[in-house]
């Protein structure tokens, strides 16, 4: 009786280990498209810096 308790315990163990091992990975993200645009806040930071640079060039 022992040896059948052992030996259920060690296939539900395994079995269990059989499934989640079988993890399929997620599908490649396409490539984006060509040509984006410059994000905005580049833009912004270029802006600032170049109206902070005149105001000391000023002073």
């Amino acid at each position: 009786m022992k040896k059948i308790k052992y030996l259920v315990l060690i296939i539900v163990l395994l079995s269990t280990q059989l499934i989640c091992g079988q993890m399929v990975p997620p599908p490649i993200p396409p490539p984006p498209p060509p040509g984006l645009s410059v994000d905005g806040g580049v833009i912004f930071l270029l802006a600032s810096a170049l109206i902070y640079g005149v105001a000391k060039l000023r002073n």
